[in-house]
């Protein structure tokens, strides 16, 4: 969806409706107004990314609530976007620790190579970019998240890499990009625990070897 496009009318399709019923069927009856934000993003899902205010009215009816109380939560959270977004919308985590790592040197690297500034998207609908607050991969940072995907443990040359791959219509690999590191372990040779190391771990070593 271009992001100069508008939504007039919205109704869960019949998967979004599936999943909005599973969704509100993990709550006690007369509790469904607990599904709001899983309903929310079933809903930006629908529209491509983003919740123009037909789908938040729908929401709130579909939970019978108001619909200021539904516009509340979808404006509160970066997770929610209230205006279209590109196809690959990326989130940049400036939180202290992200900021300490260098942060700013990604988001240098983002706005330089797309030609767009926080909170923008690109002419050609397929980037969108916003500074947000912790993406929860503190030991990993600097970090992203693109749509659903993870990249930690940036530099600028890592993140001007996954520009390039996105942009030559590639899918980059997602996770950390510190050589010989599966998840969040200490950077380095594990020094404890070492009889317990994960086998998953074990192999991703000899994969990076």
């Amino acid at each position: 969806m271009s992001q100069h496009e508008t939504i007039e009318t919205f109704q869960f399709s019949a998967e979004s409706k599936v999943l909005a019923d599973a969704a509100i069927a993990k709550y006690p009856e007369g509790k469904q107004r607990s599904a709001v934000m899983p309903l929310l993003d079933i809903a930006q899902r629908q529209c491509g990314g983003w919740l123009p205010m037909p789908a938040i009215e729908h929401v709130a009816t579909y939970l019978d609530m108001p619909a200021i109380r539904v516009l509340e939560v979808a404006s509160f959270y970066t997770m929610y976007s209230l205006k279209p977004v590109g196809k690959n919308f990326i989130q940049l985590c400036g939180t202290t620790p992200c900021m300490l790592r260098g942060s700013e040197n990604i988001m240098k690297v983002i706005t330089d190579k797309l030609g767009i500034k926080n909170g923008e998207t690109t002419e050609n609908g397929m980037f969108s970019l916003l500074e947000v607050e912790c993406l929860g991969a503190c030991v990993n940072a600097p970090m992203v998240q693109i749509n659903d995907d993870f990249y930690e443990d940036l530099d600028s040359d890592s993140m001007a890499k996954i520009i390039d791959q996105l942009q030559a219509g590639e899918t980059p690999k997602t996770g950390s990009r510190q050589p010989g590191r599966f998840t969040c372990e200490p950077q380095g040779a594990m020094t404890t625990l070492l009889d317990q190391e994960p086998l998953r771990a074990q192999k991703a070593g000899k994969e990076n070897a």
